[in-house]
C-alpha cells in the first residue's frame, strides 16, 4: 500500500497582511520540514498576490476559500472540505515553527481526529472574561450546559492546531460543532461578537463536539514535548528571526498560567511569592514544535518578522525577474 500523504493546511482571508503571515509561518516550517506538502486556501486576490511575487511556489496546493468560509467558524467548522491530504495538520498562520516536527507527526498518527488543548476547560473558556465568571461559577452554569446536552465533560480546545486522518469523523465533528454553535442560547457560552470582536470563536463548540464523540484531546502542555506554547514577552528567549527559541515552562500549572496576567507588576509579585513554595518554582527551558502568537497584545514581534520576511522574499524575486 502507498504511504499516506501527510501535509499542512493553512487558510487566509481579509487584509493582505494575513498572506504575509502565512508566508512567514511557512518559511519557518521549511527550516525544519522541507518535504511535507503545504496547502493554502484563500480568496482569488490572495492567490494573485502570491503569484505576482512568485511565492505561490511555497505551496503544493492553493485552493479557493469561498466567501461563506472566510471566518473562523466558516473554516474550522468545515475542515472536511479543505483537506487534500490523507493525514492533515490544520495550523494557524500566526505560528513560528521551532524544531523538526517528525516526532509530532508520529504521535499524532495515533489519533483519527484531535486538537491541542487540555482535558478540562475552566470557567473562562467561552464564558465571560470579567467578574461575570463569578456569577457563572456560583450558578453552576457550566455544569448545567453539560447536563442539558448530555455531556459528562468539557475539554479546553486550542484550535490553532487540529489533526485529522479520518474525513468522515472530521465531518461529524464539524457537524456537531455547527449544531452546538447554532444552539448557543441554550448554553452558558458568550458570543465573542458581543465583546466587540469581529468574529465568533470556534473553540467551545469544537470542544463540545469532541466531548459528544468521546474524542481525546492532544495535550497542549507536555513539557519538552509541547506541541505549541504561547509567546509571552519576558518568558521567551528568541532572536528576531526566531531561529532559536527557548520558552520558560513552569512545571506547576497554576504558576505557568500566571504568565498571562495583564498587570505585569502584579504578575511578577505573585510569581515571586508562589515560586518560593517548594516545587512550585521548578521550570524547564523548552523549545516547542511551535511558538504561537495567539495573544493580540503579544503579536508585534511576529508582525515585524512577517513584514521583514515578505520584504526580503519579494525583493529577491524582483531581482530574479530583472535578471531574466
Amino acid at each position: 500500500m502507498p504511504t499516506p500523504v501527510e501535509g499542512y493546511v493553512l487558510h487566509a482571508y481579509g487584509d493582505e497582511k494575513y498572506v504575509r503571515h502565512v508566508v512567514a509561518s511557512v518559511v519557518t516550517l521549511r527550516r525544519h520540514d522541507p518535504d511535507r506538502p503545504v496547502a493554502l486556501f484563500c480568496p482569488p486576490e490572495h492567490q494573485a498576490l502570491l503569484a505576482r511575487h512568485g511565492l505561490d511556489t511555497l505551496f503544493a496546493h492553493i485552493g479557493d476559500l469561498p466567501e461563506e468560509h472566510r471566518s473562523i467558524v466558516g473554516f474550522k467548522h468545515h475542515l472536511h472540505r479543505f483537506s487534500p491530504f490523507d493525514r492533515t495538520l490544520f495550523v494557524d498562520a500566526d505560528m513560528v515553527w521551532c524544531r523538526d516536527p517528525d516526532p509530532l507527526w508520529r504521535q499524532l498518527s495515533a489519533f483519527a481526529f484531535t486538537a491541542t488543548g487540555l482535558p478540562r476547560a475552566d470557567f473562562y473558556f467561552g464564558g465571560p472574561k470579567g467578574l461575570g465568571v463569578v456569577v457563572d461559577f456560583l450558578l453552576d452554569r457550566r455544569d448545567r450546559t453539560l447536563r442539558h446536552f448530555g455531556l459528562t465533560h468539557l475539554p479546553r480546545v486550542q484550535a490553532g492546531m487540529i489533526y485529522s486522518q479520518d474525513s468522515t469523523l472530521t465531518e461529524r465533528v464539524c457537524g456537531y460543532a455547527s449544531e452546538f454553535l447554532a444552539r448557543r442560547d441554550e448554553t452558558h457560552f458568550r458570543s465573542r461578537l458581543s465583546e466587540g470582536r469581529s468574529e465568533e470563536t470556534c473553540e467551545w463548540s469544537l470542544a463540545m463536539a469532541m466531548s459528544r464523540l468521546q474524542l481525546p484531546i492532544y495535550l497542549w502542555h507536555q513539557g519538552y514535548n509541547s506541541p505549541q506554547l504561547d509567546f509571552v514577552e519576558g518568558f521567551v528567549q528568541y532572536d528576531p528571526d526566531f531561529e532559536r527559541v527557548v520558552c520558560r515552562y513552569y512545571s506547576d500549572r497554576l504558576v505557568h498560567s500566571m504568565r498571562f496576567m495583564p498587570n505585569v507588576w502584579l504578575r511578577d509579585a505573585l510569581l515571586a511569592l508562589f515560586t518560593r513554595v517548594p516545587g512550585r518554582g521548578d521550570y524547564l527551558d523548552v523549545t516547542p514544535f511551535v511558538l504561537h502568537f495567539g495573544w493580540i497584545h503579544q503579536k508585534q514581534p511576529f508582525y515585524d518578522f512577517a513584514d521583514r520576511t515578505w520584504a526580503r522574499l519579494t525583493r529577491s524575486q524582483a531581482v530574479v525577474g530583472e535578471k531574466v
